[in-house]
């Protein structure tokens, strides 16, 4: 994969922090430091926020209408015009949407341990319907794909299937037992980033749209996911914690409860794995959630 530097003339992205106390969805201009809270929902929590090809539109998940219950909901670039596309029973929740020209796409997972689903709905809530059983699910650009994640005796595996469920490809063979895989396109459908487990911890790969040339590119040694690219892809931005606490109820209810500043930042690097950095704006937007820093994509 060629790289081009570290210099990306795209500066916006949408973050989830908890800052306010409750996880809420902003928009951040990396460059000067302007920084728009666009959920503003009291005792809600609004959490993996994805933009529309264009770029005017959001799709996120949230619990404002039931507490503990995360539907899925659009809105506009600016945070107004907000629609509810599901209705999820009770203790369901939505995760990772994905957003390929009229058609979204998400994981499910109902309550009380149901098995998890792909799922794809049209932009105004209309035509949904279950494509797989999986996690973590990511449409490709061009629509034709889903990257996803799926559960192989011990671990998680990487796959890929077509959009309608059919032609099933497993990429990888080394059980995680960490989760939080979670893949995503590249801008232009030839190259996946995710996570996998290396000892212990969590580390962020990437190989191609096939599943081939697979290459490490972190070695932090901690926890490092939610990867997602500039739209030139220059950068990366990825989630990095010290600790699995998703995995232990104890520690994540002390995370939720302690709601440290730092934990969990927002890291950028190079599209080769150099260069990791966090930037200044975003050090103190402690994320808890799986989202992704996701930049507003090309004009």
């Amino acid at each position: 994969m060629n790289t081009v530097g570290s210099q990306s003339v795209f500066h916006k992205v949408l973050i989830t922090s908890v800052r306010t106390g409750n996880t809420e969805i902003f928009l951040v201009d990396t460059l000067w430091g302007d920084t728009i809270n666009l959920t503003r929902s009291t005792n809600a929590h609004n959490r993996y926020p994805m933009w529309s090809p264009d770029g005017n539109r959001i799709v996120f998940t949230s619990d404002r209408a039931v507490s503990d219950t995360y539907d899925l909901y659009v809105m506009a670039a600016n945070g107004s015009d907000v629609q509810r596309l599901t209705q999820v029973e009770h203790g369901g929740i939505c995760y990772f949407p994905t957003w390929s020209g009229t058609r979204i796409y998400f994981g499910y997972a109902p309550p009380e341990d149901g098995k998890a689903v792909i799922v794809a709905i049209n932009e105004d809530g209309s035509g949904q319907e279950i494509i797989a059983l999986g996690r973590d699910p990511a449409i490709s650009p061009d629509g034709n794909f889903i990257a996803y994640t799926d559960f192989v005796k011990t671990g998680y595996c990487l796959f890929r299937m077509n959009a309608n469920g059919t032609d099933i490809l497993q990429f990888t063979h080394h059980q995680n037992e960490i989760g939080a895989v979670a893949p995503v396109w590249s801008p232009d459908g030839r190259y996946l980033l995710y996570s996998d487990q290396v000892g212990d911890k969590l580390e962020i790969f990437i190989c191609g749209a096939d599943g081939q040339n697979r290459q490490q590119l972190t070695h932090f040694a901690q926890y490092a996911a939610s990867p997602a690219w500039s739209p030139d892809m220059k950068l990366i931005s990825f989630r990095l914690t010290d600790h699995d606490y998703w995995r232990y109820p104890k520690a994540k209810e002390y995370v939720y409860r302690e709601k440290k500043p730092d934990k969990r930042p927002v890291w950028f690097m190079d599209a080769d794995g150099s260069n990791p950095y966090i930037p200044a704006i975003l050090h103190y937007h402690c994320a808890l959630d799986g989202s992704r820093a996701v930049w507003r994509p090309q004009p």
